[in-house]
């Protein structure tokens, strides 16, 4: 008898942190996956959950192409998509994304959506959104040159997105400064990579309804958060969409739980 409530218990506590009995999304509904590493973990680091291993996002992809998933730039979700569409997009601008998620990307044709932090360097933004993130571990992992993203781009396999100049704090942030991260954060991209710049993701997923209206003042098709879900077509705030994030301590088994709920929890 004991055993059965263990087991019990452990079920319930396994159904609290996994939403398997939760409702499938119709998968006529693009889903948005949010990135920021693919690295392996780093001991006693802070930020592991950003880091998704080279094998584990292989695994992933893999996935995604074998059973029938179309992926999508951001940009094309403007278009009548097919269902079982997916759209990979990647936070910040960190190397790796060059060096181990590019290459799998490549390999099973897919796509993806970079995020770019346009002065990404020597910048601990982590201290930005909590004080006492202040170990430098983001401002020391390696970050995607200039000439690297213009490798990327040529490939085909990559479009461009802007995630302000500094990996700023919106809200918080004077307002004419935030102006500037806003809208000067899609100028400068496009005027660097000579490439369309259609669409904004909010650094940390922190904003307000003035950040909003300072995304579609930029000019801006799409702009994603981190609120985690997935947004029903028609688009009722294109500039507010919602994204599915990959933990990268979590397995292949969570990834398609998160594909079929959009959320963990």
């Amino acid at each position: 008898m004991i055993f059965v409530l263990i087991d019990l218990l452990l079920l319930l506590v396994w159904s609290t942190q996994y939403r398997w009995w939760g409702r499938t999304i119709d998968y006529k509904h693009p889903r948005i996956l949010m990135y920021h590493m693919v690295s392996g973990h780093r001991r006693g680091a802070k930020f592991n959950k950003l880091r998704v291993a080279p094998a584990q996002f292989e695994r992933q992809v893999a996935y995604l192409a074998e059973n029938d998933w179309t992926f999508a730039h951001v940009s094309e979700l403007k278009n009548a998509l097919p269902d079982k569409t997916v759209v990979l997009t990647f936070d910040d601008g960190y190397r790796d994304n060059l060096e181990y998620a590019h290459p799998i990307l490549a390999r099973y044709k897919a796509k993806a959506t970079l995020y770019l932090v346009e002065d990404r360097f020597d910048r601990d933004w982590s201290t930005a959104k909590k004080a006492h993130h202040d170990s430098g571990e983001l401002m020391q992992e390696p970050k995607l040159s200039d000439a690297e993203v213009e490798t990327m781009l040529a490939s085909g396999v990559w479009e461009l997105g802007a995630h302000t100049l500094t990996h700023a704090n919106l809200p918080a942030t004077e307002p004419q400064l935030r102006a500037d991260e806003v809208i000067q954060g899609r100028t400068v991209l496009q005027q660097k990579f000579n490439q369309s710049i259609p669409s904004f993701a909010y650094p940390f997923g922190i904003y307000d309804t003035e950040d909003v209206r300072l995304a579609e003042q930029a000019g801006y098709d799409f702009a994603v958060t981190t609120k985690e879900g997935i947004d029903p077509l028609p688009y009722a705030r294109p500039l507010e969409l919602k994204r599915i994030k990959v933990s990268g301590k979590e397995g292949l088994w969570s990834f398609k739980l998160r594909l079929r709920t959009g959320r963990r929890k």
